[in-house]
């Protein structure tokens, strides 16, 4: 029975890095495409404010950077964050992600500059923070707290990127992906059942 476990645990795991892996693996595979073949044309898919048209940017951002630094950046912190997301519940990991896209999107259409293209992952990886800092407040479980403090511990940082800083840096995508990420906690922690479910 308890070999039984192991695997399925296991089968778990592995689809769940699969997951990450195949939508890394889809970020640098347009990236390189866009940098080497198109010139980085495909970057107009972002999000333009108050553009109809840039609506549809709230799909394409995530998976659109400006370069390869701009994409390397943006790696490690989603791999990290993302699997501190989906190491619990495949499902979370994907509502978590929808939530945050539209949001952190929406909120960039709303609120950006007018002229602009928004594009980039770090919506997502502000979520995705926000997400695991704040689940440890509204389920009040012991998993979740410890998460929240491993990752104010190594990413407390990031609360200064929500903030104007530069310009050329989308700071309404960290803000409101961050926000669509406390939305997210707060949805899922409802009447949710502390333990881990394997069979998700």
């Amino acid at each position: 029975m308890q070999s039984d476990e192991l695997r399925l645990a296991s089968e778990r795991v592995w689809r769940q890095l699969a997951l990450l892996a195949l939508i890394v693996l889809a970020m640098w595979l347009l990236e390189l495409v866009d940098a080497v073949l198109l010139r980085q044309r495909l970057n107009a898919l972002g999000v333009r404010p108050r553009e109809l048209a840039g609506l549809w940017g709230i799909l394409f951002m995530p998976l659109l950077h400006g370069g390869i630094a701009h994409l390397a950046a943006n790696t490690i912190p989603f791999l990290v964050l993302g699997w501190l997301v989906i190491m619990r519940r495949t499902g979370d990991f994907l509502i978590v992600t929808a939530l945050v896209m539209l949001v952190s999107g929406g909120g960039v259409w709303l609120f950006g500059a007018a002229g602009t293209v928004s594009i980039g992952a770090s919506g997502l990886v502000f979520g995705y923070f926000g997400f695991l800092v704040l689940r440890g407040y509204f389920e009040r479980s012991l998993f979740a707290i410890l998460v929240a403090v491993v990752v104010l511990i190594f990413y407390g940082g990031m609360f200064f990127g929500v903030l104007p800083q530069r310009a050329g840096v989308s700071w309404q995508a960290h803000l409101f992906g961050f926000l669509g990420g406390v939305l997210a906690a707060w949805a899922l922690s409802r009447d949710r059942e502390q333990l881990p479910d394997p069979t998700v």
